[in-house]
């Protein structure tokens, strides 16, 4: 019963917190759509491309590497497969929907339509750019897809030195993500806070998915 209360708590907590990262999206939505971030958007990029030393525009190529074509679209599949062929076709299965993510940017996309940001406003380091800015399809796949394998990992695999390794990445991807849309210039600041706020939210309701349907898949995990 104390069992039954503890899981129940924690399920209305994490749809609380979940309610509340939506409607900070929605906020942004709303301030993006009638253009109300465009000062703050522009005098916080500027201040992160202030400083530009080789070090860390190779940090911040190789946090956005995975984002783009055609790894963006070979390195998910691959993942995925890899889950199934492990016998974990749970995981397998709420790995694909974290994929998803990559759709849902593409809808957000068509209800703004923002252009991204342009020289000579600001510096914009050339890359395999389409479509348009809010939200970073870049961030909001790499909060739900790799969250997710972050996620997975942490439940799936045995304690040992890879496990924390693998999980320490992914975290840092996630998070170095975002930093790195706004210093190549291919995104404004609000474009990233609202796909974390959105991904994570996302990411939220996979977890809760997972918790109540990971019982189901316990003889495939033998």
């Amino acid at each position: 019963m104390i069992g039954w209360l503890r899981r129940r708590r924690a399920h209305l907590s994490a749809r609380r917190l979940i309610l509340v990262l939506l409607g900070g999206f929605a906020a942004l939505f709303g301030a993006v759509k009638a253009n109300r971030s465009t000062a703050v958007d522009l005098a916080i990029t500027l201040k992160l491309q202030e400083r530009r030393t080789p070090a860390l525009a190779t940090l911040m190529r190789a946090a956005s590497w995975p984002g783009f074509p055609p790894q963006s679209r070979i390195i998910p599949p691959l993942i995925i497969a890899a889950w199934w062929w492990r016998g974990r076709r749970l995981a397998a299965a709420l790995q694909a929907a974290a994929w998803g993510t990559a759709l849902l940017s593409t809808l957000v996309k068509l209800g703004v339509r923002r252009s991204r940001p342009a020289a000579p406003q600001v510096q914009v380091v050339v890359a395999p750019l389409g479509g348009t800015s809010f939200p970073s399809g870049h961030v909001l796949t790499f909060v739900g897809f790799y969250g997710c394998l972050a996620y997975l990992v942490a439940v799936e695999l045995r304690d040992g030195p890879l496990r924390g390794v693998a999980i320490s990445f992914l975290t840092g991807l996630v998070a170095l993500v975002g930093p790195s849309r706004i210093q190549q210039g291919h995104h404004w600041p609000t474009d990233v806070l609202a796909s974390y706020l959105l991904g994570s939210a996302y990411l939220l309701g996979l977890v809760e998915l997972h918790g109540r349907l990971s019982h189901l898949d316990r003889p495939l995990l033998r």
